[in-house]
């Protein structure tokens, strides 16, 4: 586990009970009236099931054994009134508790997805993508399972206790000490299995976590899977997470388990006590026959009432590692606060960026940019070259603001980018990131991502420009071409020519090429240059390389290494100026085509 894992372990381990409750309170909103009818239907129900044994009591005194028919049919009739009510309470109860729990599950989820979406990229670092799907799935369903419990147990269960135990009381107080010794030496028990089932609930959760990323990893990376003849290699790694997972229920489950013959061996001894003090009690009249048969009734409500207690317990404490897992991802605040009065116009496509440093980790000792200081006019093309780890990704993912500098400023269009509404800038700073993401559905709607009010014209204007038209063209299908998720049903080239031409259809003033032509022909690379640089002149444009051709003919290069700008100026003037520079030209022009390759 690594140093990040370990302090977000830490994190939501921290959380306390009053902080989860407060949160996923807040969330029951609306379905706050079926939250209140369903203790009431079980409240009625119980009550209606109390008063069986005591009829039942009187059909066998003064209806059986005084041979009485009249009162056998009328407190039988009574008795069937009774039932019908309480069946009728407990069906109400039940409907009740689903609309409510799955209102609260429904709430949640759209809470944390909101929640997520305001991430800034250093909030999504925080977490990985297969605990955030675990979050909005097992552990909410485990909260929604948990909240119908308490809804329908939390109120009845000890409700059923206190009835039955009365009723035993005033039927016979001296056998009632029997339930109370049960019901002491039985809550001591489950004490002690709760505090230890909790640790183990714990560590499932986050085996849940290690599950879900090996099937993500696995299901998004199929291809290259089959391509290396891993099969065997990823069964048997998911077959170590799923034994792990099943260790860990075993522990856990094994436990709970032993609550039950326990429960049931104080039922069972119990019954004999009560059978055994009960038939002396009726030999010396202190007892009828009615009243045993309702002691005896009101034994196996007493018993089956803790046991609904401890199930209750149990499932509250499995919930709560997923309540503290969901109240940390809801709580959690982007570090990217919109400013009290926002600019909401940009002005230029100008960069500026002024004695920046950055670092992904605010507690870390040295930064990933290091005292940066650019000045880009609208309208400039700037190529940005340098090896693997240089930092040249981290120096624009800071124009659109998707992380914060650590010191200094990044001014877009003259203005620091903190001082502007959040998408007011992310309209007008358009990115083509290094992963290239493609949504399901037709071409025209994955282009209209970049402007959802974009015609069809505007479209097409922006696949040409990137290149993509032609083969668009030749889908049977044209712009109405359905795209897999993902973007599996289309070539890398075709891929990233798409993701281009989704960025223009923005129309910014200032676009970002991370890297997004690796997969495109020099040619083709050419090309999208060239009409970028054509056709939309006062747009000032990024393009990170590793390859010189994609850059050379840019107004200025930015050489990076380790954080800082080592050189810039055009290609002519590096060839002169810089070492890094004439070495990366040499070594591509020479046939290795590789940035990384060791210099001689």
């Amino acid at each position: 586990m690594t140093n990040e894992e370990t302090t977000h372990k830490k994190t939501y381990e921290d959380i306390s009970v009053g902080e989860c409750l407060r949160t996923i309170g807040a969330e029951v909103k609306q379905f706050i009236p079926a939250s209140m009818a369903t203790p009431i239907a079980m409240i009625l129900e119980v009550i209606m099931e109390m008063m069986i044994p005591m009829l039942m009591a009187k059909i066998i005194d003064e209806g059986v054994d005084a041979g009485s028919m009249s009162v056998i049919l009328s407190t039988g009739g009574l008795m069937l009134v009774i039932a019908l009510l309480g069946l009728t309470a407990g069906i109400g109860g039940g409907v009740f508790a689903a609309k409510a729990s799955a209102g609260l599950a429904m709430n949640l989820r759209s809470r944390m997805f909101r929640n997520i979406q305001t991430f800034s990229f250093s909030n999504i670092d925080k977490y990985s993508t297969s605990g955030l799907v675990t979050r909005l799935t097992t552990d909410i369903t485990n909260i929604q399972n948990s909240y119908q419990m308490l809804l329908r147990m939390a109120m009845r269960a000890p409700m059923s206790l206190i009835v039955a135990m009365t009723m035993a009381i005033i039927i016979s107080p001296k056998l009632s000490t029997v339930y109370l010794i049960a019901v002491v030496f039985l809550a001591v028990f489950l004490y002690v299995i709760i505090r230890k089932v909790t640790v183990y609930f714990r560590e499932v959760f986050e085996k849940y976590d290690d599950l879900n990323a090996s099937v993500r990893e696995n299901v998004s990376a199929v291809r290259v899977v089959k391509a290396y003849v891993r099969e065997e290699y990823e069964k048997s790694r998911f077959d170590r997470a799923v034994e792990k997972l099943y260790e860990m229920f075993i522990k856990a489950e094994s436990l709970i388990i032993s609550n039950m013959p326990v429960m049931q061996a104080t039922v069972y001894i119990c019954i004999l006590l009560i059978s055994w003090l009960g038939a002396r009690a009726i030999l010396s009249d202190e007892l009828t026959t009615g009243e045993l048969m309702s002691l005896l009734t009101y034994c196996m409500n007493i018993l089956m009432s803790l046991m609904m207690l401890s199930m209750i317990f149990v499932m509250i404490t499995m919930s709560f590692a997923s309540a503290q897992r969901i109240t940390e991802v809801i709580r959690e605040d982007s570090d990217l606060k919109e400013p009290e009065d926002p600019v909401m116009t940009v002005a230029d496509g100008s960069v500026d960026f002024v004695h920046v440093n950055f670092g992904y980790n605010k507690t870390a000792e040295e930064y990933v940019l290091k005292d940066v200081t650019l000045h880009v006019k609208a309208g400039e093309m700037i190529g940005i070259i340098g090896g693997t780890g240089s930092a040249k990704s981290s120096l624009v993912n800071l124009i659109p603001r998707l992380y914060d500098v650590s010191d200094g400023e990044v001014r877009v269009g003259g203005v620091d980018v903190r001082k502007y509404d959040i998408v007011t800038l992310r309209d007008q700073v358009s990115m083509v990131l290094q992963q290239n993401n493609l949504f399901s559905g037709s071409i025209l709607e994955n282009l209209r991502w970049g402007n959802e009010d974009a015609t069809e014209e505007e479209c097409r204007e922006a696949c040409r420009m990137a290149q993509a038209a032609e083969f668009i063209e030749r889908m049977p299908d044209g712009y109405d071409t359905h795209i897999e998720r993902g973007g599996v049903n289309v070539s890398g080239g075709q891929k990233q020519r798409l993701c281009i031409a989704r960025a223009l259809v923005k129309k910014p003033r200032v676009i970002i090429f991370d890297d997004s032509t690796s997969a495109v022909d020099t040619a083709t690379d050419a090309k999208i240059r060239k009409a970028i640089n054509e056709e939309i002149p006062d747009t000032t444009v990024f393009i990170i390389a590793q390859r010189i051709s994609s850059v050379q003919q840019a107004d200025r290069i930015i050489v990076m290494d380790d954080g800082c700008i080592s050189a810039i100026g055009t290609h002519e003037e590096l060839l002169k100026t810089s070492e890094i520079y004439r070495d990366v030209y040499e070594s591509q022009t020479g046939g290795t085509g590789d940035f990384d390759s060791p210099f001689s």
